[in-house]
C-alpha cells in the first residue's frame, strides 16, 4: 500500500534522516518508534507531503504521492499538536475536511461524535486533551482515506481514553481493511496492536521487526553464577545486560539464542531461566540507553 524509497533530508546543512526504505502493507498496524530527535516526526510530514524530501520517493500504490497530489486524498496524517485549529468550531472543522478529502463522510463524523459522546457545539480549545485527540482521529476516520498516519495520539491520555482510542482503531482496521502508521514512544501500546515494529536510530532505519520475529531472534533470560559473571559471555556481540542486583544479571540475547544460551550453561550457572520479553527490552538493546522518555 504505502511504499518508501530510499528517502532522505536535511535542513540547513544538517541531516534529519537517510537511507529510510519500508513498506506498510494493506489492513496492518506499523509502530515506528526511536529515541527523540531522531527525524520521526519530519519522517512523518515527509510521508503526506508536507515537507518534500530530498532524495528518495513515497509510493501510495505504485503512484509518487509528492508527483501526484490528488492521491494524498487516501492518506491523512493526524499531528501530535492540534493547537493550530483551536479556534474552529466543529462545523468549521467538518467544512475545511469535506474540502480537502471529498470523501469526507459527514454521516460517519457526527454517528462517532455520538457514540463517543462528543458535544458538538464547542471551539476546539474548550474540549479535554482526550477529546481533541478522539476528534481528530474520528476526522481521519471519516475521510475514509486507506492510511491514516498517526504522531503519539495518546500521548497525555488518560488510561480510559486510550483504551478506546486504541480499541477504535483496530476495529477500522479490521472492518475496513484500513493501515495505519503510529509513532509513538508509548512501547506497551504498540507491543499489543503493532503487526510490525520499524526502529529508527540516528536518522536512519535501525531495523523493521515483525513481533513474531522479535519473540523468535530475541530471548531475556535471568542468570546467576557462584562467583564473577564470566568475561567470555559479557564480551558477547549479541548480549545485552539489562540488570545486575548483585549476582542476578538480567540479559537480553539477540540472535544465535540457541548457541548463546548453550555457552551460558557451559559457565555452569545457578540459575537460568527465560523471562517475559517486551518491546521496551528490545527498545533499550537495538537503540540504547535505559533513559527512554515516556
Amino acid at each position: 500500500m504505502l511504499t518508501v524509497n530510499n528517502l532522505e533530508k536535511s535542513i540547513e546543512g544538517q541531516k534529519i534522516y537517510q537511507n529510510i526504505t519500508f513498506t506498510v502493507g494493506e489492513s496492518s498496524i506499523v509502530g515506528l518508534i526511536g529515541r527523540n530527535g531522531v527525524g520521526k516526526t519530519t519522517l512523518l510530514r515527509s510521508l503526506v507531503g508536507i515537507i518534500d524530501p530530498d532524495q528518495g520517493e513515497v509510493l501510495f500504490e505504485g503512484t509518487n504521492i509528492h508527483l501526484s497530489p490528488e492521491i494524498k486524498k487516501s492518506i491523512v496524517y493526524v499531528p501530535d499538536s492540534t493547537s493550530a485549529y483551536n479556534s474552529y468550531s466543529i462545523k468549521e472543522l467538518v467544512r475545511l475536511y469535506k474540502t480537502i478529502y471529498i470523501d469526507f463522510d459527514e454521516v460517519v463524523f457526527y454517528e462517532l461524535m455520538e457514540r463517543f459522546t462528543l458535544p458538538r457545539n464547542r471551539k476546539i480549545r474548550m474540549y479535554s486533551k482526550g477529546m481533541k485527540a478522539l476528534i481528530f482521529i474520528i476526522l481521519a476516520i471519516s475521510t475514509r482515506a486507506k492510511c491514516i498516519i498517526l504522531d503519539e495520539p495518546t500521548n497525555g491520555l488518560d488510561a480510559v481514553v486510550k483504551r478506546q482510542i486504541l480499541q477504535f482503531l483496530i476495529e477500522e482496521v479490521s472492518d475496513r481493511g484500513i493501515s495505519l502508521l503510529i509513532s509513538s514512544h508509548h512501547l506497551d501500546e504498540l507491543e499489543k496492536i503493532a503487526d510490525t515494529i520499524i526502529m529508527m536510530k540516528n536518522g536512519e532505519i535501525e531495523s523493521v521487526i515483525t513481533m513474531d520475529d522479535a519473540k523468535q531472534h530475541y530471548q531475556k533470560v535471568q542468570v546467576v553464577y557462584k562467583g564473577e559473571f564470566p568475561a567470555s559471555i559479557e564480551n558477547l556481540e549479541n548480549i545485552k545486560i539489562i540488570k545486575k542486583i548483585g549476582r542476578v544479571t538480567t540479559l537480553l540475547i539477540k540472535g544465535n539464542v540457541s548457541e548463546t544460551c548453550e555457552l551460558l550453561q557451559k559457565e555452569q550457572p545457578l540459575l537460568l531461566e527465560e523471562l517475559p520479553m517486551t518491546l521496551e527490552d528490545i527498545f533499550v538493546s537495538a537503540l540504547g540507553g535505559e533513559d527512554l522518555v515516556k
